[in-house]
């Protein structure tokens, strides 16, 4: 099994424990991640690679394999992601020459799956 899908696996425990704990709260969350990626004015691909370029900035590798998953599952091209890529080391700088190579990585983890 590839890095990012580990990522993802090693969370599902946790996740569910902390659903258990705080169901409205995820319950919440959940809801608010439905009504905010889904088709809109803007496609829900297009949504996917905003989501990831967050994720790029802020340094999260759930979120990178998350949206990485959603981005390919949504018919990205890898054209698409690494010019997204781009844009987001030119807005966040050095570091994101360490997590955009992380997420084309999970991009491609994901859509050759």
């Amino acid at each position: 099994m590839a890095h990012f899908h580990e990522v993802l696996d090693d969370l599902r425990a946790p996740y569910r424990e902390l659903q258990e704990s705080v169901p409205g709260v995820v319950s919440g969350y959940t809801e608010m991640h439905r009504a905010a990626m889904g088709e809109g004015e803007l496609s829900a691909k297009m949504k996917e690679l905003i989501a990831l370029a967050i994720a790029i900035t802020r340094e999260c590798d759930g979120c990178i394999a998350s949206h990485a998953r959603g981005a390919a599952r949504r018919g990205a091209t890898v054209a698409e992601v690494a010019e997204m890529i781009g844009v987001a080391v030119l807005m966040n700088g050095g570091p994101a020459t360490v997590w955009g190579p992380r997420a084309l990585s999970a991009f491609h983890e994901f859509a050759d799956s």
